[in-house]
């Protein structure tokens, strides 16, 4: 591995015309901010996780976060470039308050797929059973059970993994986190 590596801040993606209605969603507040992506739009692997996280601390400076540490330290050992990939959100703002889980869900999912459609990857990447319930529209879907194969979703070639915070929180979940982005790294580099 390269102890050189450093995870860095992705350029965020501007928030599109078809995304403005976003702002009528529950969880949108004054003090919430739309994060419709970020990375390369262009990319040919979409990674979806469930919503933003923290982005700046308490004093507003920029940083990245733990979730995205461990996304990037993985892509970066499978020698995935940030230009290879495009982050995305199922829920689009980061939830500051409680909120209708499955309403909320059900009105972000729409954003969602419009946008993959948009942009057409070759590959979505799936992070954390909340992901994968809402794209597999299976509430009994669970990444322990879908790891590691290769799936369709949208039309588009599909793997699932775990969230990279439940790799943070069970480092025994490491080598299964890699073992799906070596086999997304080996199918995207191989056509």
């Amino acid at each position: 591995m390269d102890s050189c590596f450093e995870p860095a801040i992705w350029p965020e993606d501007k928030l599109p015309k078809e995304g403005a209605g976003y702002k009528e969603c529950e969880i949108c507040t004054e003090k919430s901010r739309i994060i419709w992506g970020e990375g390369n739009p262009n990319a040919p692997v979409v990674i979806i996780l469930d919503n933003p996280g923290a982005r700046e601390d308490k004093d507003g400076n920029e940083y990245v976060c733990g979730t995205r540490q461990t996304l990037q330290t993985a892509l970066h050992q499978v020698n995935l470039a940030p230009g290879d990939i495009y982050l995305t959100y199922l829920l689009k703002c980061r939830p500051l308050r409680r909120y209708n889980k499955e309403e909320v869900r059900a009105f972000s999912k729409p954003f969602l797929i419009q946008q993959i459609k948009t942009i057409q990857p070759k590959f979505i990447v799936c992070l954390g059973d909340t992901v994968v319930q809402a794209m597999f529209d299976d509430k009994e879907a669970h990444v322990k059970n879908l790891r590691g194969l290769w799936h369709v979703v949208l039309g588009y070639s599909c793997i699932v993994s775990y969230h990279p915070l439940a790799v943070r929180r069970r480092p025994n979940l490491t080598r299964q986190f890699m073992e799906d982005w070596d086999m997304l790294a080996q199918r995207l580099f191989k056509g």
